[in-house]
């Protein structure tokens, strides 16, 4: 621990008392590594302001002692994004004592939710206004606020209602020089020049630190309808998804599973089971859902299927009869990712490609690296309708974590992502660049968009205290350090 570092931590406790500060390793162990297990670092201290006057207090402090901060939430990151440098040169600023749901005004659609609020407790004081927040992911219990606004998350409800960027109608944030930026307001109207919530959306606490966010609600969910299909094809199911989408606006979900994707979860995932009978090459998760307690969803959506079946793109397919099975169907999607890691070392690719390039790459790009990489499987899965694709290459049977690591998967992921960058897509559909695609993004990047990038992060955070080592380098292109 440096002097500045043991500065900072006093000062952080005169701000906050003892609760804004945790010393102890057993206690800041669980922090300091990403949920991957593929990156540890170390911290002397987690600092834990209870307000966002606390958290300027402790960055104005930082700013003038040097020392570098790594916000974190839920620790959620799938790009070791929230990860502390394995140099012990940051301590942790934790926004999780942060929890206060400020708002909910369920006549102008609108809640004001503080960082460290789970998304899944979100949700719930939603539903209890008879409004719902329409972004959820398999790590709605533990991911916070001020991290899926500093990620731009994505999710299963990307198709009908787009990404965080979308939904995040203002941001409260603390910038480097401990500044706070009020910007919560949500006007419909304003062009006072760049717009410096958009800015701090996706900007992984790289440009400031996000407290508070004002969000989007819809109408709670009165119907819905889920179901489960059996396919041939990645084609037929971007077909599927064509016509439910020519029939209907209600369509919120549709993922697409390769079989051997979902045999992974049946053999690793306790309690989960088959939703069909029969061997399907492809899958896909169905979900309609309305504000109408009256919409026939069940029905539209076993009449659309029918009629699939008909036309030869869907070989079988159930509709949900009950809360239970539905929820039973999305245990299955929200389980890919922990049944893959069951299965052994694999490179996990978060990419997205042109929605009408989504099925041929999944196809094309599964068999290239097979080839290239002999013993290995290649297979992806994901949100279709929005072109994002979860691309994993997992090391052939056997293979040691280690070796895996160090010898086959930096050249597959190098290979997933030119074959990603020909096809116009980009290395990161929604889990960020953090530090695992550093090296990629400024490898594969346009020069224009790396330079504007550097520039705005130095124009912020010039000595780069703000969560140093993700998705920018300074140390590039002459910026500064």
């Amino acid at each position: 621990m440096t002097p500045a570092q043991t500065d900072l931590i006093e000062t952080a406790h005169r701000i906050g008392g003892d609760r804004a500060v945790t010393t102890d390793p057993a206690d800041i162990g669980p922090w300091l590594t990403d949920w991957r297990g593929r990156y540890r670092g170390v911290a002397p201290a987690i600092l834990s302001p209870a307000s966002t006057a606390e958290t300027a207090e402790i960055v104005r402090a930082a700013r003038n002692l040097g020392v570098a901060v790594v916000p974190q939430g839920g620790n959620t990151s799938m790009v070791g994004g929230a990860t502390p440098p394995a140099d012990g040169s940051a301590l942790i600023l934790s926004t999780r004592r942060m929890r206060a749901i400020r708002s909910i005004d369920a006549s102008a659609g609108q809640a004001v939710a503080e960082a460290g609020v789970i998304l899944a407790t979100l949700h719930d004081a939603a539903l209890g206004e008879g409004m719902r927040f329409p972004l959820t992911l398999g790590a709605r219990g533990s991911a916070t606020i001020g991290g899926l606004v500093s990620t731009n998350a994505g999710g299963t409800q990307v198709l009908r209602f787009g990404t965080m960027r979308r939904l995040v109608a203002g941001v409260e944030a603390v910038l480097p020089d401990g500044s706070v930026h009020d910007g919560l307001s949500a006007l419909k109207k304003d062009n006072r020049g760049y717009d410096l919530n958009q800015l701090l959306i996706g900007a992984e606490g790289t440009l400031g630190i996000v407290t508070a966010a004002a969000l989007t609600l819809v109408p709670a969910v009165r119907t819905r309808a889920v179901a489960w299909a059996g396919l041939a094809s990645p084609d037929d199911a971007l077909a599927l998804l064509r016509r439910l989408e020519a029939a209907t606006d209600t369509i919120e979900s549709f993922e697409i599973v390769p079989g051997s994707s979902l045999a992974l979860v049946i053999e690793h995932i306790p309690g989960t089971r088959m939703p069909l009978p029969g061997r399907h090459d492809w899958h896909v998760l169905i979900e309609a859902a309305s504000g109408d307690p009256h919409a026939s969803l069940a029905e539209m959506l076993e009449a659309q299927l029918a009629a699939a079946i008909e036309a030869g793109l869907v070989a079988d397919a159930v509709v949900a009869v009950s809360e239970a099975q539905a929820e039973a169907f999305w245990r299955i999607r929200d389980s890919l990712s922990e049944a893959e890691r069951s299965a052994g070392p694999a490179a996990q690719h978060d990419i997205s490609v042109p929605v009408p390039v989504m099925p041929r790459f999944m196809v094309e790009a599964a068999a290239a690296l097979e080839g290239a990489f002999p013993g290995t499987h290649a297979s992806g899965f994901g949100h279709l309708g929005d072109g994002n694709v979860h691309f994993h290459v997992r090391a052939p049977a056997g293979m040691s974590a280690e070796r895996w690591y160090a010898e086959m998967a930096p050249a597959a992921t190098r290979m997933v992502h030119d074959l990603v960058v020909a096809a116009g897509g980009s290395i990161s559909a929604e889990h960020g660049i953090g530090q695992m695609k550093l090296g990629e993004l400024e490898r594969l990047g346009p020069p224009s968009r790396l330079a504007a990038i550097r520039a705005i992060k130095s124009a912020f955070d010039p000595a780069g205290l703000f969560n140093p080592g993700k998705l920018v380098n300074l140390a590039r292109g002459g910026a500064a350090t």
